[in-house]
């Protein structure tokens, strides 16, 4: 197994399959990803591709048990349990490394086991064991969990050994194979001169390795892996403007209130709301700080601060707002701030400093003793850091002033767009480059009209034929239709409005193109105390069909849908958990399930499954709706901050059943800034606190 987090794909080709592989280590003990494989003696289908014939599946192998000095490494592996079944296989291998050597010995399972060199040790508990059902690649079943085979049938072992030649980049490898080729998919057998395979790889640097061999005693074998440890990237950022120059005392001279806005926001990409001093306490609102490294755009923002505060001010507190809702407060002790910049301090003075788990009542009377009559204690267990109107307005008249940002009524922007569907029958990449412009105008901070036009600049969509088959309303099988009709599309044009209905309650109602496929209207309400690792919402939603060229115009076909969700932060290795139930757009009802982990570095990757009230055949292939994405911060990857981030969601197959609409302001986004471990991502030095994490949070009520 590789570390938590590393991330690999492989191309590799040996007549007739070419395979590409993307597999993710989520755990150090779990290994998951999904595969293409090409046969290109074997036709996707004369009436719709003249490409050759590809496969798609999902595999995933476990730990079972850690290599020690004795003991070798366990593992239980699956291929193809979310695909047709061609390359179905189970397996239980063992590796051991001594020196240079590294072994494998296995037993396997379908596929891995098809030339039965052994008898299967499970049908001695049970003659089930002894045959294996064939698989199917058509119909409903094709795309369903194959859990009727799993270990059944023959059964075989195979093993090999590699060695890490004194020449450090090159390996040679040996290995046996388990499979005689004689009962390959689709009626396509292919010749064996011998179970034994040679092979060497090159590693060209740690990310990239050539390979080469001999499959089967004839078929010469190429390929090529790239891989890394993308929860471990992090890259410095020599491009971002350089923090102020630090100096331990105070500034005399006056300060300037909207030089001070400019710099923080040129720091952290924020959007500074006001400044407004209240005694010996700066108050500082900010907009847009949904980002992922928000610990060191706030380190940044305090550096401004106290360079530019007079000596008076002993407490800055960050209020953090979206959309005119407050939603989380930090307070920071100027003196203590400056003395862990100033003077590095051992371990155990630097947990004192940096308290990220505690009762917010505590921390305000035993850190903040000065300033606890500024915070008002809306509860007897979470006073707010954030000023009251009272106090906010009596502060515009203080002595240092105060700043308010102007309204900013209207925002537009352009970038570049790039969009494609993998997989499909025509090609196996369909490609659009183009452009998109961003537009909104906002009524008041809580109220706003958004859109964005696109337009399709280059594409191979000329191949673009097919229309897969559905047993359900066309609400989203016709793809093909929305992407090619017409090439400046309205993807998005909507009126929304937020709000708070009490401390931990949110609500919005929307209404207008909500998505390229559908207009409506809708409204969600979601409860997320402050702090807490669960959230529940609800969102409900009448829409109805676009027309084809995402203008104005719409069709007949009209749904209502909405879903109860559940949100768990689990605060085990960085494991979320999203479940809901509720109607989908086909009409139909059921479950969805998505786990994902994030990594320290703000990585996340994650899966997903819906099952609902229609049976697999009515769903058609794929049985269910199923995927697996990766999202990086941009933050990790460029050496100038970013808010953005990159995505990649994989499908094996696009259908109707399970399809949910897709909103353009879910609440649970808006409001993460609540979760327990907002501010813990980014990329620290291992074993020094993160940049922040001498500041104090609060719950902002007001």
């Amino acid at each position: 197994m590789s570390p938590a987090g590393e991330f690999r794909t492989s191309y590799s080709n040996v007549w007739p399959y070419s395979r590409l592989n993307v597999m993710f280590q989520p755990f150090d003990w779990m290994e998951a990803g999904f595969r293409y494989t090409s046969i290109s003696n074997r036709e996707y289908g004369p009436e719709i591709s003249t490409q050759a014939y590809k496969d798609k599946s999902i595999d995933v192998k476990f730990r079972l048990l850690g290599e020690s000095a004795y003991v070798p490494e366990v593992a239980l592996g699956f291929r193809d349990i979310g695909g047709t079944g061609l390359f179905s296989s189970e397996y239980l291998v063992a590796n051991k490394r001594l020196g240079d050597f590294d072994f494998s010995l296995g037993l396997g399972w379908g596929y891995l086991g098809s030339s039965g060199n052994v008898r299967n040790p499970l049908a001695l508990l049970s003659s089930r064991f002894e045959t294996r059902p064939v698989s199917s690649n058509s119909g409903g079943a094709a795309g369903s969990a194959n859990f009727n085979s799993y270990f059944r049938g023959p059964a075989a072992v195979f093993g090999g050994v590699q060695w890490r030649t004194p020449w450090d980049p090159l390996a040679l490898k040996i290995e046996y194979d388990g499979n005689n080729y004689q009962n390959e998919p689709l009626a396509n057998p292919l010749p064996r001169r011998t179970p034994i395979n040679v092979g060497l790889s090159y590693r060209i640097n740690q990310n990239v390795t050539l390979s080469a061999g001999v499959e089967r005693g004839e078929k010469f074998m190429i390929g090529f892996t790239l891989g890394g440890n993308l929860a471990a990237a992090k890259v410095p950022k020599v491009l971002d403007p350089p923090p102020p120059n630090f100096a331990p005392n105070a500034p005399d001279t006056a300060p300037d209130w909207q030089n001070t806005a400019s710099q923080i926001e040129a720091q952290t990409g924020w959007r500074v709301l006001r400044i407004a001093p209240k005694d010996d306490v700066l108050h500082v609102w900010v907009m847009d700080a949904n980002t992922v490294y928000r610990a060191a755009r706030t380190e940044r923002a305090v550096a401004v601060l106290h360079a530019a505060a007079p000596a008076a001010i002993r407490v800055f507190v960050i209020n953090y707002e979206e959309r005119g809702i407050p939603l989380h407060a930090q307070a920071i002790v100027r003196d203590e701030w400056v003395r862990a910049k100033a003077q590095p301090l051992p371990p155990h003075l630097a947990r004192d400093v940096t308290r990220s788990d505690y009762a917010p009542t505590d921390v305000a009377e035993a850190s903040l003793p000065s300033v606890h009559a500024t915070f008002v204690a809306n509860s007897p267990t979470a006073p707010s850091a954030a000023l009251s109107a009272t106090q906010e307005a009596a502060s515009l008249s203080g002595p240092n002033g105060a700043w308010r940002r102007s309204a900013d009524t209207f925002e537009y922007g352009l970038s570049p767009n790039f969009s494609q569907v993998i997989g499909g029958p025509n090609n196996f990449a369909l490609v659009e480059l183009g452009a998109k412009a961003n537009a909104q105008y906002n009524f008041s901070r809580q109220t706003w009209l958004q859109g964005q036009v696109n337009l399709r600049l280059a594409d191979n969509y000329n191949s673009f034929t097919y229309d897969a088959p559905s047993g359900l309303p066309r609400v989203r099988t016709d793809q093909r239709l929305y992407l090619t009709t017409s090439r400046v599309t309205i993807p998005n044009l909507q009126l929304t409005h937020v709000g708070q209905l009490s401390d931990n309650q949110f609500y919005s109602v929307y209404g207008g193109y909500l998505e390229p496929m559908f207009a409506g209207v809708g409204a969600e309400w979601l409860y997320r105390p402050w702090g807490s690792r669960v959230a529940f919402g609800i969102d409900v939603n009448h829409v109805r069909q676009r027309e084809y060229a995402q203008h104005f115009a719409l069709r007949d076909y009209q749904v209502n849908t909405g879903h109860a969700s559940l949100y768990w932060n689990t605060g085990w290795n960085g494991v979320l958990v999203r479940v809901s139930a509720g109607q989908y757009l086909a009409g139909d009802r059921g479950v969805s399930l998505e786990v994902a982990r994030r990594f320290d570095n703000g990585l996340t990757v994650g899966a997903y499954a819906t099952k609902t009230n229609v049976s697999a055949a009515q769903f058609g292939e794929g049985s269910f709706d199923k995927g697996i994405y990766l999202a990086i911060p941009l933050d990790a990857l460029l050496p100038r901050s970013s808010r953005a981030l990159v995505g990649f969601n994989w499908s094996p197959l696009t259908r109707d059943g399970g399809a949910r609409l897709g909103r353009a302001v879910p609440l649970y986004d808006l409001t993460y800034i609540r979760d327990p471990e907002a501010f813990r991502f980014g990329p620290s030095p291992d074993g020094k606190p993160r940049a922040g994490d001498n500041i104090l949070d609060f719950d902002a009520k007001r």
